[in-house]
């Protein structure tokens, strides 16, 4: 057993730059397990961290530690080879994993995918399915493998007994100002994967104004530290950067995204959500070895979407989740109407009208995210309520000649759009004289591999 270290001795060395060896780094997590290091140790330590760094070696011990303060997941034997699941850094509009998992699993792999809830601007993938009458999201471990084998997919939140170092410092993160800081997000997000026990395991690293990294260069440096630490955990990890300007389809908030997942997991739905979809999940079915790469995947997971077995899968789990069957297949074979129905609609439905003539530059998803947030869509800190039915579709999308007047927002809400609300909003559509000149940049940028640890076309790590 390792023998402890006086915590205000780890904090100092780690505040004049030195390296905390694996023993220190399992002491200080065990002590923040096990509540005996303060809270103001423990923010003391995040700050050193944020200010002074981890090298890889630092931040894969973090990782393990991290991984190992609670318990790990167990599958069947048969399974070990399938076992897969995608992770996002945030972004607005971003549905993807309402569609990915069920696809997956119709493909024949075991999804037991992990999810958050949404925070500031962005949303979250329970708070999407707890728009969903019944849907149950706290599942326990035998549970899941319950609905694993029947379905081969499930959408569940953190348990208690998973990773509970994680819940303690992520919760701190935010208030003492190191939630930007690469090793601790690393291990956040790879110590709740290392704990599924993956086989395979795809990262969407978002860029953008609306993103977590604000440009292509720091998503690369994420996306090559989770990339690194996951292959060394024994996860064949893989990264896709991606573009977070504007919303990830034409709808955001909880209710809304679900029913345009719903249309992605029926064959339809918007382009790019559907290529961010079939990239993603292509990826993974390299991975694991079920397509010979990631383009043979994407085709294999775009027929899982239009031959209905996606949505199939999807209302399984519904059911598996909670879901009373009526409304399970209400929202899986019904029309749009009678899936609004069963989800609700807000009190007011309106539409903005564009301000003067011209033609879609874009539309930012930052100013749209927050003024949506502050009419209930979103929450500021943990267990603030989160209104399903707050939300916007986009009329319009780049490229499009609008008229004076012409509606190119609906918005659903609850009460009053300020003044002030209604401007942002206003501003969020950038119009020009001129049709765009030049194409928009692909949604997809680049994916990042370890070099050497499965075949395929995909750029390096290196």
């Amino acid at each position: 057993m390792d023998t402890p270290s006086p915590l205000p001795v780890l904090i100092r060395k780690k505040r004049d730059g030195e390296r905390l060896e694996d023993t220190e780094i399992r002491s200080f997590v065990r002590g923040v397990t096990e509540g005996t290091a303060q809270e103001g140790q423990i923010g003391a330590m995040l700050m050193a961290i944020r200010l002074r760094g981890m090298d890889a070696g630092e931040t894969l011990a973090l990782t393990r530690a991290m991984a190992g303060s609670g318990r790990t997941l167990a599958w069947p034997p048969a399974w070990h080879g399938l076992l897969v699941d995608k992770h996002s850094t945030g972004g607005v509009g971003d549905k993807v994993s309402l569609a990915l998992a069920p696809a997956l699993a119709a493909c024949g792999c075991k999804v037991p995918m992990i999810s958050g809830r949404g925070l500031g601007h962005t949303g979250g993938t329970l708070d999407k399915l707890e728009a969903i009458p019944g849907f149950r999201v706290s599942q326990s471990p035998e549970e899941m493998q319950q609905i694993l084998a029947r379905v081969g997919c499930c959408i569940v939140g953190q348990s208690a007994e998973l990773v509970p170092a994680d819940r303690v410092l992520y919760g701190l993160r935010d208030v003492t100002a190191t939630v930007d800081s690469l090793p601790l997000i690393t291990a956040s997000i790879l110590s709740k994967k290392a704990a599924e026990r993956l086989r395979a395991l795809v990262l969407d690293v978002k860029f953008g104004e609306a993103a977590l990294c604000p440009g292509q260069e720091s998503a690369r440096e994420l996306a090559r530290s989770l990339v690194a630490v996951g292959t060394r955990l024994g996860i064949r990890t893989a990264a896709v950067l991606s573009r977070m300007e504007q919303p990830l389809g034409r709808a955001v908030g909880s209710a809304l995204e679900l029913l345009e997942a719903l249309q992605c997991l029926g064959g339809g739905g918007p382009a790019e959500l559907r290529h961010l979809v079939t990239v993603l999940g292509g990826v993974l079915l390299w991975q694991c070895g079920v397509a010979a790469g990631p383009e043979q995947g994407r085709e294999r997971l775009a027929r899982a979407l239009d031959d209905g077995s996606a949505l199939g899968t999807f209302e399984a789990m519904l059911g598996a989740q909670g879901v009373p069957p009526d409304t399970a297949r209400g929202l899986c074979a019904g029309t749009p109407a009678q899936r609004r129905r069963l989800l609700g609609q807000a009190k007011v439905c309106e539409e903005l009208p564009a301000p003067q003539e011209g033609w879609v530059q874009r539309v930012r998803a930052l100013p749209l995210a927050r003024v949506l947030h502050g009419l209930g869509a979103g929450r500021s800190r943990a267990g603030d309520p989160v209104n399903p039915l707050v939300g916007a579709e986009l009329l319009v999308g780049t490229g499009q000649h609008l008229r004076a007047g012409q509606p190119w927002l609906r918005l659903h809400h609850e009460g009053t759009l300020s003044a002030d609300g209604r401007r942002r909003l206003q501003a969020a559509l950038c119009l020009g004289p001129e049709p765009p000149q030049d194409p928009p940049p692909p949604l997809v940028a680049e994916t990042i591999v370890p070099s050497g640890a499965f075949p395929g076309p995909c750029r390096d790590s290196e």
